[in-house]
């Protein structure tokens, strides 16, 4: 089991957030990103990921002035319990962010898993 610091993490997951292509970037709005350790005690122990807020085909017109941002978190420990080496769980990390991000933009659990992000 790879072992990650803090900020190391950290800065796995903002490596993640910026290998997003430009032009998805670019549309990600009253989004934050977020790292904790373990999920909720009422949520899977092994959950690498969670987005919570209104996808983008949900909103309304005018979303987001008074709105709290959504989140997208990830979670460093789930992570660190994967087989493989460091590279392998950065590129986990990575298709975390990416998966989230698919359904901030309104993807269900299907059409991630059809790209490969599952």
């Amino acid at each position: 089991m790879y072992t990650f610091t803090d900020d190391e993490f950290e800065q796995v997951v903002a490596d993640a957030i910026d290998s997003i292509p430009e032009r998805f970037l670019d549309q990600l709005d009253n989004l934050s990103f977020m790292i904790e350790d373990e999920p909720a005690e009422d949520e899977d122990p092994d959950l690498l990921g969670v987005y919570d807020g209104i996808d983008m085909s949900e909103r309304a017109e005018g979303y987001g002035f008074f709105e709290m941002p959504d989140t997208i978190t990830i979670f460093k420990g789930p992570h660190e319990r994967l087989e493989g080496s460091r590279a392998d769980i950065v590129e986990e990390v990575r298709r975390t962010v990416v998966h989230e991000v698919g359904h901030y933009f309104g993807m269900d659990e299907d059409q991630i898993e059809r790209m490969g992000y599952q």
